[in-house]
């Protein structure tokens, strides 16, 4: 169930946008069994990526370039897409206090997963852009039971370590 706030209540910027402690506790999503499996989940994908695509994998080189991979990118990525755009698609696609659906997802994470999708883009071939809908999903997912925007922060840098940990161990 997406957070809403209530609606006999204002809500501030920062509780749309999801930066507030996650609503079941700081380390709740880890026991949580959508949030663990975002987790495992990541791991045969990763594996399947490196027998089918191999040597075009990417990984990144140099330490400024691991720490922006895991760090940098998943914190600004998210707070951005899942925080302040998927926080304000919430609210203005919500009616009565519920948020409007398509099939399990809300209308906000699918719209936020089209501009993620859009946005790799710019820096990949259109096949690897798709591919990042599935993960922007489930992060979009977690952000919104969580009613919190720290854990997709938290599961986006285990996902970029993962792939670039695979990406790696192909090229070596």
């Amino acid at each position: 169930m997406p957070f809403l706030p209530d609606p006999s209540s204002t809500p501030t910027l920062a509780q749309e946008c999801g930066l507030q402690r996650p609503s079941q506790g700081w380390w709740a999503w880890l026991r949580d069994p959508y949030g663990m499996l975002a987790l495992l989940a990541a791991v045969p994908i990763w594996l399947a990526m490196a027998l089918w695509v191999g040597p075009a994998m990417r990984h990144p080189v140099g330490v400024l370039a691991w720490v922006s991979f895991i760090v940098i990118q998943p914190v600004l990525e998210e707070l951005v897409f899942r925080g302040l755009l998927q926080g304000q698609a919430l609210r203005l696609s919500s009616l009565h206090g519920q948020a409007l659906r398509l099939g399990p997802v809300t209308l906000a994470n699918v719209l936020v997963t089209v501009c993620f999708v859009a946005l790799h883009l710019r820096a990949q071939p259109l096949d690897w852009a798709l591919a990042v809908a599935g993960p922007s999903l489930v992060l979009g997912h977690l952000r919104e039971r969580m009613a919190s925007v720290w854990p997709a922060m938290l599961v986006h840098a285990y996902y970029n370590a993962g792939f670039g940990l695979a990406a790696l161990l192909v090229q070596n």
